[in-house]
């Protein structure tokens, strides 16, 4: 990325590290909120380290890659504002896809439940990086590259959604406009995103619009009756491990893949949604929503949706069956 676009970057950024979180710390404090742990605040900021070496190292990969499929793109002759507008719908549109992917497969999940993982919502979860990402993200920008966008301008449009997606990340913002909550992502739709609740599990994966999910039928409001349940279904043995918050999904799907039981089930493990089972019934987002929706009804007893006894992150062993 040029020294230009560097600068803009730098610009959005540092407030949010020398001023918003600093502030959001003061006031959760004094209103007695307790929004934050300096614990978690601090293993916030040792992952975004980690997938920023990671990120630096394989950076020069990454636009390798990305330079060589230039060679195949179509010629954009688009002006600069319909350009860079496409280019935040297009970029926009392919994050929904890698999280959907991210949240919908195993082996990917492995990868982006870190960021799920802590039980506080506050802006340095924004923080909270998927470590491993680094490793297969910069492949969703092909299709941009493909259509004649610039492979540093794609860089630079990711940086400003990655910009505003960390200020989605706080409890201090209730309900926008209903115009803007109709549009755009906002920090009322992200928490519902990261509440381990089943109503709201595996919605609002946009990033900057919210229209991809009301479209894709992955959108969920934040309902005043359904307070969002920070975290993982199942909480983890140890949050603040330095090493196992990173692998215990790794651990846990290892375990599923080296069972004794056919080939053909131990790759499903791969690539079958979490919670998915060879021996059923199913614990996945869908069957537990399934669940949940059939038990609601006005017939059926009330239950608590927050799904204690329904682990989406458990090794099969643990899984109540």
């Amino acid at each position: 990325m040029n020294g230009h676009y560097s600068h803009i970057i730098q610009l959005l950024s540092i407030p949010i590290y020398g001023i918003l979180i600093p502030f959001e710390i003061l006031l959760s404090h004094l209103q007695g909120f307790q929004f934050y742990s300096w614990r978690q605040t601090l293993l916030n900021v040792y992952l975004n380290l980690l997938n920023a070496g990671i990120d630096l190292l394989l950076r020069g990969f990454a636009l390798v890659i990305l330079v060589f499929f230039s060679q195949f793109a179509l010629a954009n002759t688009l002006s600069s504002l319909p350009y860079w507008l496409l280019l935040l719908l297009g970029e926009d549109l392919l994050f929904w896809l890698e999280h959907f992917v991210d949240h919908r497969v195993r082996f990917f999940w492995a990868v982006h439940v870190t960021h799920h993982s802590s039980e506080e919502f506050n802006l340095s979860t924004g923080f909270r990086s998927s470590v491993l990402m680094p490793f297969y993200r910069y492949l969703y920008f092909i299709p941009l590259v493909l259509l004649g966008f610039d492979v540093v301008h794609i860089f630079f449009m990711y940086a400003l959604t990655q910009t505003w997606g960390i200020l989605l990340h706080t409890q201090h913002i209730r309900k926008l406009p209903r115009w803007i909550e109709a549009v755009f992502v906002t920090p009322s739709h992200h928490r519902v995103h990261h509440a381990s609740n089943i109503p709201y599990l595996d919605k609002n994966m946009g990033m900057v619009f919210i229209f991809w999910d009301r479209l894709f039928g992955t959108f969920a409001e934040e309902d005043p009756l359904e307070p969002p349940v920070f975290g993982l279904t199942k909480p983890l043995a140890n949050p603040n491990h330095p090493v196992r918050i990173v692998t215990h999904e790794w651990e846990a799907l290892y375990r599923d893949c080296t069972q004794k039981i056919p080939w053909r089930d131990r790759l499903r493990y791969l690539y079958k949604p979490p919670g998915w089972s060879h021996r059923g019934p199913l614990n996945t987002s869908e069957a537990l929503q399934r669940h949940y929706r059939k038990m609601s009804q006005p017939h059926g007893d009330t239950v608590n949706s927050r799904r204690p006894s329904s682990k989406r992150n458990q090794t099969l062993q643990e899984s109540p069956r």
